[in-house]
């Protein structure tokens, strides 16, 4: 007769899976992905399909929906439920919040037959300064998942407060930095590269450049940075701003941009994959934003030896300090966020010293060192 470790073993074969409601998510699970492939595992993506998912052996498409009230969210369990019963996986990785709750339902069977499910918040949409309905309905929802979870994966110091003072009853909680930062793409150029290509992309020598790379949806805040822009436009000259990134208010935003005269400064670049070049014609990087796990954007503009200037939430918090590698001012704080603006702009060598700092500050967040904290976590349960 064979032992049960033999029959778990035969039952799983070496088979992962990772699931996020959206498929462009999966850009940040890629490096994973590969280290499971050199591992001799095959790796099954699932998402909504809206685009191709590389480094994958296999994508299903499932019926995922944004929203959780969305019924299709229903047949999406009933469709993921079939493959995770048919395919075995020894791990199931999931992401997204939606993708996380569908996930861990449709796979509380497969646990019970060895399967090891992780999921990664993102940045719970709980937190402090967060609505109230957002506690209401996201905090009991995330907290009983715990339990079908062996092991919850945070990226910020408040999110993995709240999951051990709260006591959310996954298996395991871990902190990682981030998804990571590919350095050898994101990285400084020297004045000379820069000047070239601020010419190939239509900005002069003298202009000063500052970046938001971000979804036009609310919590990333546009209004705040374009309502701002009018008095800054007339202190500092040369003021250029560029916007890359897409989304359901991006239209709205380049409108309220001719509403307050500044769209002859702005450039609205919709979603880019040169971001690392945007980047090094810059001078400053902003953010808005009301709420972030731990911000890539922020990191990426670190890493190209740009001081930052962005609002003082969770998130950003753990990645700047302020004062030292950037500056933080208070959500909405007009003054503060113009302030910090200004004082980069009339100090060239603040803006040096601060951009030298992120170059080895950043080192943390390196693509290397996050593909080697998450296969820690990924070996301690494919032991076990």
């Amino acid at each position: 007769m064979p032992t049960k470790n033999l029959e778990e073993d035969l039952f799983h074969v070496k088979k992962v899976l990772f699931v996020s409601h959206t498929a462009n998510f999966s850009k940040f699970n890629r490096p994973f992905m590969r280290w499971f492939q050199e591992q001799g595992y095959t790796v099954h993506y699932a998402s909504a399909g809206e685009e191709q998912v590389l480094d994958c052996d296999r994508h299903f498409v499932i019926p995922f929906e944004r929203s959780p009230f969305s019924l299709k969210n229903v047949q999406a369990y009933r469709q993921l439920k079939q493959v995770i019963d048919r395919e075995n996986y020894k791990l199931i990785h999931c992401h997204t919040p939606v993708g996380g709750v569908v996930t861990r339902l449709a796979a509380r069977q497969a646990r019970k037959r060895g399967t090891k499910v992780l999921y990664t918040a993102h940045g719970f949409h709980f937190f402090k300064g967060a609505p109230l309905k957002n506690w209401l309905l996201f905090y009991p929802v995330e907290k009983w998942m715990a339990r079908y979870t062996d092991c919850l994966i945070v990226m910020n110091e408040e999110d993995f407060a709240t999951a051990e003072h709260k006591r959310f009853p996954a298996g395991h909680i871990e902190k990682i930095d981030g998804v990571g930062v590919d350095l050898t793409k994101f990285s400084p150029v020297l004045t000379e590269q820069k000047n070239s290509l601020r010419k190939q992309y239509g900005y002069a020598e003298k202009d000063f450049i500052l970046i938001y790379i971000a979804e036009f949806i609310p919590r990333k805040n546009h209004a705040f940075i374009l309502s701002q822009l009018p008095q800054m436009k007339k202190k500092i000259g040369d003021l250029r701003v560029i916007f890359a990134g897409k989304g359901d208010l991006l239209e709205e935003s380049k409108q309220r941009a001719k509403e307050l005269g500044v769209d002859d400064i702005c450039a609205f670049l919709g979603y880019r994959r040169d971001v690392d070049a945007l980047l090094d014609i810059s001078d400053v990087l902003i953010s808005s934003s009301r709420q972030e796990g731990l911000p890539i954007n922020v990191i990426e503009g670190m890493a190209c030896g740009l001081p930052i200037v962005c609002a003082k939430i969770r998130g950003q918090v753990d990645v700047i300090v302020d004062g030292e590698n950037g500056f933080l001012y208070d959500v909405d704080d007009e003054n503060g966020f113009c302030r910090a603006i200004c004082d980069l702009y009339e100090d060239p060598s603040m803006r040096t010293a601060i951009g030298k700092r992120n170059t080895i500050d950043v080192q943390k967040y390196a693509l290397d060192r996050a593909v080697e904290s998450m296969a820690d976590i990924y070996r301690s349960f494919l032991e076990e």
